[in-house]
């Protein structure tokens, strides 16, 4: 199934990577971002590396929401609230959201790798709260790296899907599974979430430790 997912925060690492892995799958991408200019920039970079044919397209935030019916937020914790604030007015009722957002803060000059407290238990409760009652929320992509996401081979990774929705986990586990070697997990409900972007810090203190960079999470016994 072919869908129009923007992706906010398109211009970043993640996103990026995220956008240049779907978009090779077929996926038709909207690049998001609060520059339009800087959007449009990364669309056409990403088009470059790909091929023209490519399904890729730019917006600002705002534009991409209201044209797409799969929303990817991949912006850091600092700007999540305020963005998802400025954008209530242009959601539509049966969209999808997908929150990767990891509530990480760093010390001066360090990794980012401590947890911030989230009134509402975890990033994507958060924004469940700041989105309409008619816009389905999931959680997931948090531990894919966004060097691995850069890099063109397979990611050895299973990647965790939290939702209260089912149409939303559905969604967001066929586009786990379009990363080759990926395999999307049942991560359970919602609030399961607080769980997952934890293994966040976790990752990047192993990846600091072994002075790795793409360090993931793979889970054994499960029926495949």
């Amino acid at each position: 199934m072919t869908r129009k997912i923007a992706i906010l925060g398109g211009t970043g690492p993640e996103g990026s990577g995220l956008a240049a892995r779907w978009a090779a799958a077929g996926e038709h991408i909207v690049i998001g971002s609060r520059d339009a200019n800087r959007a449009a920039e990364t669309a056409e970079l990403l088009r470059a590396r790909l091929g023209s044919t490519t399904k890729l397209e730019s917006a600002d935030n705002p534009s991409a929401v209201g044209q797409c019916e799969v929303v990817v937020l991949t912006v850091p914790f600092a700007g999540q609230a305020a963005l998802l604030k400025q954008l209530k007015p242009h959601w539509r009722p049966g969209q999808i959201l997908i929150d990767t957002t990891v509530p990480l803060a760093a010390a001066v000059g360090g990794t980012p790798s401590r947890m911030l407290g989230v009134w509402q238990g975890s990033a994507a409760q958060q924004a469940r709260e700041l989105v309409p009652a008619s816009v389905a929320v999931a959680a997931a992509f948090h531990n894919v790296s966004a060097e691995l996401l850069a890099q063109s081979g397979a990611i050895d990774c299973d990647i965790l899907v939290c939702s209260d929705d089912d149409l939303a986990k559905r969604v967001a586990t066929e586009l786990a599974e379009k990363l080759p070697g990926a395999r999307a997990v049942n991560g359970g409900k919602l609030e399961n979430a607080r769980i997952v972007e934890s293994l966040t810090a976790l990752l990047i203190g192993l990846n600091v430790r072994y002075k790795a960079h793409s360090v993931g999470i793979r889970f054994t016994g499960l029926p495949l």
